[in-house]
């Protein structure tokens, strides 16, 4: 599986480039996905704005997926498939960064959600698995890892992440 990552690799660096002229611009990033996927944004948004490996300011980054009164209470109001794109609408600004995490790629409330920030103009990355499913012609940036077990679509996810954030802490 790792080995199959080289493919990506140079979409990777594209990706730590984004983040990067992100912070520069002063934006933010935005991290969403279910279950397991949900896991790795937290992961993911904890390294970001507390630390990966060195001692560094903070950084901003949210785990859309955190919040439980905020999903609670948007799933009850509007649905499940809306619990992000309400979060992105009230958020997400152009200057800012949305990284949807799906094995899939097609999940209907990251779908939604990225839709709803492309809307905004804030760039966009897809963490998918397969062959990208629907975010693959949504988003600007796409990590598709080349498989069809979660699992193992779930370890490259979290692997992707601990990379990026090793780049953004080259800086």
């Amino acid at each position: 599986m790792f080995a199959q990552l080289q493919t990506i690799l140079p979409q990777v660096v594209a990706v730590a480039n984004e983040l990067r002229a992100t912070m520069q611009r002063g934006g933010k990033i935005l991290i969403m996905g279910n279950g397991g996927s949900a896991a790795d944004s937290q992961h993911i948004a904890a390294e970001i704005v507390g630390r990966y490996k060195k001692e560094r300011r903070g950084l901003p980054a949210i785990a859309l997926t955190t919040d439980t009164s905020i999903l609670t209470s948007i799933g009850n109001d509007y649905g499940y498939d809306y619990v992000f794109t309400r979060q992105i609408e009230a958020l997400c600004r152009p200057e800012d960064t949305v990284i949807g995490i799906t094995t899939s790629g097609n999940s209907k409330n990251v779908v939604n959600a990225i839709i709803e920030a492309n809307a905004i103009g804030a760039t966009t990355i897809g963490l998918t698995g397969g062959t990208g499913g629907k975010l693959l012609d949504l988003c600007k940036f796409n990590l598709v890892i080349p498989s069809n077990n979660t699992p193992r679509i779930q370890e490259a996810h979290i692997f992707i992440g601990h990379s990026l954030c090793d780049m953004l802490e080259a800086d």
